[in-house]
């Protein structure tokens, strides 16, 4: 016991499984440093970030494109969301009841299209002459939502 600790534990090894982890750790760190530093390898989740956006905006274009008819037509719960929803960003041009103030009335003939596919384009890109686009502030689903409002009321006769 008189001997310093420094030399008590000379003639221990070290044991074979730290030292595996040990130098597992350190490839696995020079991997990660080398995979992962865009100076090094040119990966960066800017890239791979933006790359995903414009797959899923493809993708909801493409699914866009072929929905031809209001999925939430006649969803009583969808068009209490959309009256809700038109109110909010709607109703100050188009007027309450949809008769028209600074835009024009929704129940009569409209300029565009009577087409679901065409009122959803006029709402998701807007139209020249003061209709602003929708599209990234409702999205897909909460635009046919809104037209499940409207075209309860003008189509099916539900009080605005």
């Amino acid at each position: 016991m008189d001997e310093p600790i420094g030399k008590m534990e000379a003639h221990n090894k070290v044991p074979r499984g730290f030292l595996v982890l040990l130098f597992g750790l350190i490839a696995f760190g020079v991997y990660y440093i080398a995979a992962y530093t865009p100076g090094i390898s040119g990966w960066s989740q800017y890239k791979v970030l933006s790359k995903e956006m414009e797959e899923e905006k493809a993708k909801a274009a493409a699914g866009a494109a072929k929905m031809t008819e209001n999925p939430y037509e006649r969803d009583e719960k969808a068009v209490a969301e959309g009256q809700l929803l038109y109110a909010e960003k709607c109703a100050e041009c188009h007027g309450k009841d949809l008769k028209g103030a600074d835009g024009p009335s929704l129940l009569g003939h409209l300029k565009y299209s009577e087409q679901d596919p065409g009122k959803y384009e006029s709402i998701a890109k807007g139209r020249p002459g003061g209709m602003p686009p929708f599209e990234t502030e409702l999205g897909r689903d909460r635009i046919w939502k809104v037209l499940a409002y409207v075209d309860s009321v003008r189509e099916y006769g539900k009080k605005p």
